[in-house]
């Protein structure tokens, strides 16, 4: 497996929790970590395979500093290169755009060419609407924190499995 950049926020408590047990589950020797607050379009180009934290905020919208970077790397194209994605929501208190912030994200990629995996089932969540759902899949992994903690330790276990697999 290429080495695989993890661009998250190293100030969100929670993303930065999630992250951790992703590096434990694939191996600190596969991936580094990079300050998406503090990342330029050439550390993010210098990679292949992409694993981005993308907690949705608010009513169905991408955290600041994604929106401030991603304006970096819009006019390029992503052809070749593979992104797992995965982020927090509520589907509670957010159930009409719960984790839009990934489905956000993918279409970003995907409209570069860039190659999204990591997709997940919507099966045990409860919403009304969502960006990041195809059908009966999530474009990433979906975390809800506040409604279903006990689920995320087992959520990341499956989902880095099925990333062992599919970043090549």
């Amino acid at each position: 497996m290429k080495k695989i950049g993890l661009f998250y926020s190293f100030h969100s408590v929670k993303t930065k929790q999630q992250a951790q047990k992703i590096i434990a589950a694939l191996g600190a020797e596969n991936i580094e970590e990079v300050n998406v607050e503090e990342a330029d379009e050439a550390t993010f180009k210098k990679y292949s395979n992409y694993i981005l934290a993308v907690p949705t905020w608010f009513d169905g919208e991408l955290p600041n500093y994604w929106d401030e970077f991603l304006p970096a790397v819009e006019d390029g194209s992503l052809k070749g290169k593979t992104f797992a994605l995965y982020g927090g929501g509520d589907q509670k208190g957010y159930a009409e755009n719960f984790v839009d912030g990934l489905g956000i994200m993918a279409d970003f990629i995907e409209a570069r060419a860039g190659k999204v995996i990591g997709f997940t089932s919507t099966e045990g969540y409860e919403f009304e609407g969502s960006k990041a759902a195809r059908g009966d899949q999530f474009v990433g992994l979906a975390l809800d924190i506040e409604n279903q903690a006990a689920l995320t330790g087992e959520r990341i276990e499956a989902w880095t499995e099925q990333l062992k697999k599919e970043f090549k």
